[in-house]
């Protein structure tokens, strides 16, 4: 597989990744899949800027509207599912282009990355979701202080699977680190890149998008029911701000705002993530024709424009 030519676009929210994978699917004879944890799900259109029919211009996508938004999704299940659409593609003789803004998924997939199926005791799990996050932090601090490192500490599905398990005689970390987090392909990471007024400039017009879209609309009809609140979907940036909103605790205003606020503050997580994380060579957004040179420099084709 380390022979195997791949294209990773990485970066921010807001930055162009979709429309700069088509561009590349189209020059390289290449096919998308999607690294975005939240457009795998159906009916979850608005929120999760999710490419339409349209913007894919024929190229075929892999791992959108795959899972139905009351079932959990996690990065094991992208890791299988995604080397398995590789692995298709390549079988097309055609370039795979991943594309999104979701690390761990990207380095999941195409790294050594090795997921064991423990199975952690539902008691323990109980009495850790019990417990607040800054207890768990605390603990985590004695316990497994590099977890941290890796684990942003409003995560917490993660911190609590992390103390779960070195609550249960293994160190997260230390089996982490029996891993060479080696990549298990050649590829090229494009990271898209700009500066972070004009990134939250197009989070905000983004966002202003989704609610003309008709996004009050979209999370109404899938989360008004407190029940559903409890999907891994509905945690997503855009979906679970609505909360307040459903408890008359937030005016639509009040939710739009904190979507923007998250929004920025995941973006630079994001670049925060990318650069100490994946070899990435980073663009501007505005250097589509450098990109795609050396992108074809990279797959040993001649340089062509868009």
């Amino acid at each position: 597989m380390a022979d195997s030519k791949i294209i990773a676009i990485a970066g921010p929210t807001g930055t162009g990744k979709t429309s700069l994978s088509i561009a590349l699917a189209k020059e390289l004879n290449g096919e998308i899949i999607s690294a975005d944890s939240m457009q795998v799900y159906k009916k979850m259109d608005i929120g999760t800027a999710k490419v339409t029919k349209e913007e894919m211009e024929d190229i075929p996508h892999y791992l959108v509207d795959i899972q139905d938004y009351s079932e959990p999704y996690n990065v094991k299940i992208f890791q299988e599912k995604c080397r398995q659409a590789i692995d298709e593609i390549l079988a097309k003789g055609k370039v795979p282009i991943l594309c999104g803004g979701t690390g761990l998924y990207l380095k999941a997939a195409l790294y050594d990355y090795v997921f064991k199926d423990e199975e952690l005791d539902p008691a323990l799990l109980k009495e850790i979701a019990a417990m607040s996050t800054e207890d768990i932090l605390a603990r985590l601090q004695i316990m497994d202080p590099k977890a941290l490192e890796k684990i942003h500490p409003n995560n917490r599905r993660r911190l609590e699977r992390a103390l779960a398990i070195c609550s249960s005689g293994e160190n997260k970390s230390s089996r982490e680190d029996e891993q060479e987090h080696k990549p298990i392909y050649d590829v090229f990471w494009i990271g898209l890149n700009a500066d972070k007024k004009l990134v939250d400039e197009r989070i905000d017009l983004r966002v202003e998008k989704m609610f003309e879209d008709g996004l009050v609309q979209e999370v109404t009809e899938l989360f008004c029911d407190p029940k559903t609140w409890e999907y891994s979907s509905f945690q997503g940036i855009g979906y679970k701000e609505f909360r307040d909103y459903f408890e008359n605790k937030a005016s639509l205003e009040e939710v739009k705002e904190k979507i923007k606020i998250h929004s920025r503050q995941y973006a630079k997580r994001q670049m925060t993530w990318f650069r100490h994380q994946m070899p990435v060579e980073w663009f501007h957004l505005a250097d589509r024709d450098e990109i795609v040179k050396a992108a074809k420099n990279w797959y040993g084709q001649s340089e062509s424009k868009i």
